[in-house]
């Protein structure tokens, strides 16, 4: 029996972030031989349970978001050497800084997923950046084995450190919930987006495409969270084919809204392999997606691609493109590399 202590995530069960999913897929899908115990935050879960998917919750009173994720991250870094587990799995940099003293005492595993090179993330001030940066690399040096979502991370970590890494993305598959739900209608043609509201995921490129185009959208995310995103439901509220959604986190709601789309059109500019994008790949729909080397990697270069609001406008308006072949692919694509059952294996091989 191998014992996983799992770091850097608000805690399970999931309800929302890319890591917070991962962990629950990695708990649900567990081998026999592997126990793991995951690392919460008693000030965001509102039920604290002490086991959840055959694993044991230990909380810190500490908040896993913002500034405090720094202190959150060491604090539970350093609980894990009470319990010497085999295997300390880290997800994130915030509390790399804690990784040298925890490899002074204790010769556990530690293996690291860096993220999506979150220091380049437009939203962080310079300290911010440069602290961030600084724990990258020592989570890249003091790590056993360092894990990347997208080859174009990996790359990045071997160019910029010299070391490898171990490619391991997401799984989607759990988007398509099983429950018996009977409103997937037809209805007006629109495409979708789901995302954080944020410049480097290029709303404001997709919201002026859309506004020109005519073309109908549904585009759910959390506006009122900064200036930004706020700044753009003023503009494009108004607009009568575009309609603006506040977050959900019901993934049956969810599941409605992919389902019923003609097409999900992917925005994100920076952070690896993006969960909502493997997501709703496995929905057998045409994907449109910025063009930059992270979106080309996991959809193996198959998507429709644009780099500007023009380029989108083009894509939207072409009635030549094979959108059956596309939605085809993308499905294919989701089901051999994006599925939890996969991804799970693949963090136990190197435990």
């Amino acid at each position: 029996m191998k014992k996983v202590s799992v770091i850097g995530i608000v805690g399970i069960p999931a309800s929302y972030g890319g890591f917070e999913s991962l962990v629950e897929n990695l708990t649900r899908f567990s081998s026999e031989d592997i126990h793991y115990d995951v690392y919460c935050s008693s000030k965001q879960l509102p039920t604290k349970l002490h086991n959840h998917n055959g694993a044991e919750l230990r909380y810190v009173p500490l908040k896993a978001n913002g500034i405090q994720s720094i202190l959150y991250d060491i604090v539970s870094i350093l609980r894990t050497l009470r319990h010497k587990p085999n295997v300390m799995l880290v997800l994130g940099v915030s509390g790399a800084i804690a990784i040298p003293l925890f490899k002074i005492f204790s010769r556990s595993k530690v293996i690291t997923n860096i993220d999506g090179l979150e220091w380049k993330r437009e939203k962080w001030g310079r300290f911010a950046r440069a602290f961030l940066k600084f724990s990258e690399a020592l989570a890249v040096k003091y790590s056993d084995v360092i894990i990347t979502d997208n080859q174009a991370i990996s790359d990045y970590v071997a160019i910029e450190y010299g070391r490898k890494s171990e490619v391991i993305a997401y799984g989607g598959d759990h988007a398509l919930t099983h429950e018996n739900i009977t409103d997937v209608k037809n209805e007006e043609p629109y495409f979708l987006t789901v995302c954080r509201i944020e410049p480097e995921n290029n709303i404001h490129l997709i919201l002026d495409s859309f506004a020109k185009s005519k073309k109908h959208i549904k585009f759910v995310g959390n506006w009122s969270s900064n200036e930004y995103g706020r700044e753009l439901l003023r503009k494009y509220d108004n607009i009568s084919n575009v309609e603006l959604i506040n977050p959900i986190y019901d993934i049956n709601e969810l599941y409605k809204l992919r389902m019923n789309c003609f097409g999900y059109i992917h925005g994100h500019s920076a952070g690896g392999t993006n969960p909502s994008l493997v997501e709703a790949m496995h929905f057998e729909k045409p994907i449109y997606a910025f063009d930059c080397k992270f979106n080309r990697f996991t959809t193996e270069d198959k998507a429709f691609y644009f780099d500007s609001s023009d380029s989108l406008i083009q894509l939207l308006n072409n009635s030549n493109l094979d959108t059956t072949a596309n939605a085809v692919c993308m499905k294919e694509i989701a089901k051999r590399r994006y599925t939890w059952e996969i991804i799970a294996r693949q963090y136990e091989h190197l435990y």
